[in-house]
């Protein structure tokens, strides 16, 4: 089931990106490997109670307890990052600092473990089901291979990507630096990926030319005769050989390529094996294959642009306050958290549910394509009984990327009888797509258009206010995080808040001279002057200066003086800040001014 496979190794990589490394692991080394090895025991333990023998004896049945056991690996897997830690234990591989992609790599190569033991007790009922004869070896290496052609695009960036963070190139550090520079050059990359990933997956998967002969030149001069062209036609050796099926990858005629598996080849008759490869033709000529990478790429883009403003409503929202006073965790590890859960319903219903759709629908119109290009039903229908089984044993098998055997069949069948359902079906694909791109585009326009530093400023601003509330909460006769909630608000532009803040500082701490400090600058200087308390002002600015006779405080008590009207205590106030400084500068020319001007005009703002 490798798309299955592409939804549950997306989950993987997600949770990696989204859950951050801890300073501290939640349990010792020792303690998290035996914690490590006994759940993978006892998972090992539940595939072999769910495929003991006698085992399923059904197709539908097998498919299903892989499914399940494959999202309980994934549940596993999210135990073992979030409750062990284990991106703690990861990052300390050697190269780990140079190259961070170590740590994810590791974090699928543990998930790949998991699924591992899950085909291992799955093969005896495999065989069973399906009359095979894979050797353990063969059979974990073949569906070990299957994934790591989807990780292999995901490998390859995410190594390049690291690559390119150690150039020495001042212009490249430059365009990473910048907010659209590290996905620009990802997608770059990722598009020439395209080009020779194909290349790359039939040399992993140990794909080898259909030898020369009647049969290959046949194929070649059906293909010519529809007008889609293949680098190569290749034996697709999987699982042995021994699954029928086909299939095409390649966006361009110079790196594209038909794979057919022997199992097929020696099922099928000639025109048999036309209308699998007609359908396979359907695919190229539907343009399946770009349209598949739009929709990545359409997923990738909107969700880069949307992560900012989810998070920002997220923070303005009470929801983490209370969840960090409900479980007790810092905010960073509720937002890691609740950044994965969104993120994950997020591709699920993209990919499982949208993606899946178009995937069901594209499959049909390939069906119809070869419908066409053969004439009849017929070659097609009977290869799909063959892949079914004598006993029609996945005939009726549901999937959420294709219509079960069953579905194409009939549809086929009808089709054939009316011709005008290719056209009504053809017509219903067109118009989702043209939906789909639709809303795709107006969300991405909506998204870019969002002032994006802004937005981070704000959610940067919100997540430093819940972090600072919740310390207050667990430490709330420590005057220092009053102060610092109260800096931020006056920050803000807040001043009733940040003034409720300081009074909160000064009545656990009615000596701190910062606070006395900040409050007076406040009183004097806030932009709102609705807020401003001159001798309130000089009488915290006194204070402040007799604890703590600094320079930044004797500046504040200088400009108190002043808006007060007390010229001579100004200037005295300011000439000792000017000695008391070891930036003399800024506090000369703040006793320039106070020599040139009368009071009681305001001075302007400290810059």
């Amino acid at each position: 089931m490798p798309y299955n496979n592409l939804i549950y190794l997306l989950v993987v990589i997600i949770i990696l990106a989204t859950k951050g490394i801890p300073e501290e692991p939640a349990f010792s080394g020792p303690a998290t490997f035996l914690l490590l090895a006994g759940k993978a025991a006892l998972f090992a333990g539940f595939c072999h109670y769910y495929f003991r023998r006698p085992g399923p004896f059904q197709a539908a049945a097998y498919f299903s307890i892989e499914k399940r056991l494959s999202i309980l690996a994934v549940l596993n897997f999210a135990l073992d990052v979030y409750l062990l830690d284990i991106k703690f234990y990861f990052a300390s591989l050697p190269g780990s600092t140079a190259l961070p992609t170590l740590v994810p790599y590791a974090g699928v190569a543990l998930f790949l473990t998991y699924l591992l033991l899950v085909w291992n007790r799955g093969r005896p009922a495999y065989n069973l089901i399906f009359g095979a004869r894979h050797s353990p070896l063969v059979f974990l290496a073949s569906n070990l291979k299957l994934n790591l052609v989807i990780l292999l695009p995901w490998l390859l960036i995410t190594v390049a990507a690291d690559l390119l963070r150690l150039t020495p190139l001042d212009s490249v550090k430059q365009l990473l630096t910048s907010p659209w520079g590290e996905p620009l050059l990802i997608l770059t990359f990722f598009l020439l990926l395209l080009l020779v990933f194909p290349w790359l997956a039939t040399r992993l998967w140990g794909c080898q030319p259909l030898p020369d002969g009647p049969l290959r030149r046949r194929l070649e001069d059906f293909c010519r005769h529809h007008r889609v062209g293949f680098r190569e036609i290749m034996l697709w050796p999987l699982f042995e050989g021994r699954l029928l099926t086909a299939g095409v990858m390649g966006l361009s005629r110079h790196f594209r390529y038909l794979l057919i598996t022997p199992g097929l080849l020696h099922t099928v008759n000639q025109e048999e094996l036309e209308s699998v490869v007609a359908h396979e033709i359907g695919h190229v000529r539907h343009r399946h294959l770009p349209l598949y990478l739009l929709f990545f790429m359409g997923f990738a883009f909107l969700t880069h642009l949307a992560s900012l403003p989810l998070l920002a409503v997220f923070l303005d929202s009470e929801l983490l306050g209370g969840l960090m006073a409900l479980s007790g965790q810092t905010p960073a590890a509720i937002i890691s958290l609740l950044g994965t859960v969104v993120l994950l319903t997020v591709v699920i219903v993209y990919f499982r549910f949208l993606f899946g759709f178009f995937m069901r629908n594209f499959e049909r119109q390939a069906d119809l394509y070869a419908l066409t290009a053969v004439g009849h039903a017929a070659p097609l229908i009977r290869v799909f009984e063959k892949i079914a089984g004598p006993d029609g044993r996945i005939r009726d098998l549901p999937s959420w990327h294709h219509f079960s055997l069953g579905q194409r069949i009939n549809f086929l069948a009808a089709c054939e009888d009316n011709p005008q359902l290719v056209k009504h079906h053809h017509r219903k694909v067109r118009r989702a797509l043209g939906l789909f791109f639709l809303l795709l585009i107006g969300l991405l326009m909506a998204f870019w258009q969002l002032p994006s530093e802004q937005a981070e400023e704000q959610a940067r601003m919100r997540l430093a206010e819940i972090i600072i509330k919740e310390e207050i909460r667990r430490a709330p006769e420590e005057p220092a995080w009053q102060q610092h909630l109260a800096d931020l608000h006056y920050f803000q532009g807040q001043y009733e808040k940040a003034i409720t803040a300081y009074e909160e500082a000064l009545t656990l701490a009615p000596g701190h001279p910062d606070v006395l400090n900040n409050l007076a600058w406040l009183l004097l200087t806030a932009e709102d002057t609705a807020v401003h308390d001159y001798p309130r002002a000089l009488e915290l600015a006194r204070r402040a200066a007799v604890l703590a006779p600094q320079a930044h405080i004797l500046d504040t008590l200088a400009v108190a003086w002043w808006r007060n009207g007390e010229r001579e205590k100004a200037v005295a106030a300011a000439q000792a800040a000017l000695a008391a400084s070891d930036n003399g500068r800024y506090y000369r020319q703040q006793l320039e001014k106070l020599l040139r001007r009368e009071p009681p005009q305001p001075l302007d703002e400290r810059p």
